[in-house]
């Protein structure tokens, strides 16, 4: 499994998350991802190779490019992070009601 604080640190740069919010449409080369934000080329690949070392996106061979994509263990790791935020945080909430029921 990816390191989490590896992920968020990728997710950080707003290039980045760029990048990967255009990934979730499906894949593509890098001279697609460039048109579609306002940086070079040779920086979405910059990019691209710092989300790929994060385990957030894959990249294939396709003809003479490479087509990236969103790396569903990427994905995981993300919603791992979250859930270990959000139960915890419902507990609490759960426990404030409760008490509150109780008073009352």
């Amino acid at each position: 499994m990816t390191n989490q604080s590896q992920v968020l640190d990728a997710l950080g740069d707003p290039s980045r998350r760029g990048i990967f919010e255009a990934l979730a449409a499906g894949p593509m080369p890098v001279g697609v991802l460039a048109n579609r934000l306002p940086i070079s080329r040779p920086a979405v690949s910059q990019h691209l190779r710092v989300l790929k070392a994060a385990g957030l996106v894959l990249d294939r061979p396709s003809g003479a490019r490479r087509l990236y994509e969103i790396d569903p263990e990427g994905i995981r790791t993300l919603q791992v992070w979250l859930a270990s935020l959000w139960n915890p945080a419902l507990q609490s909430f759960k426990a404030v009601v409760e008490a509150q029921e109780e008073t009352t």
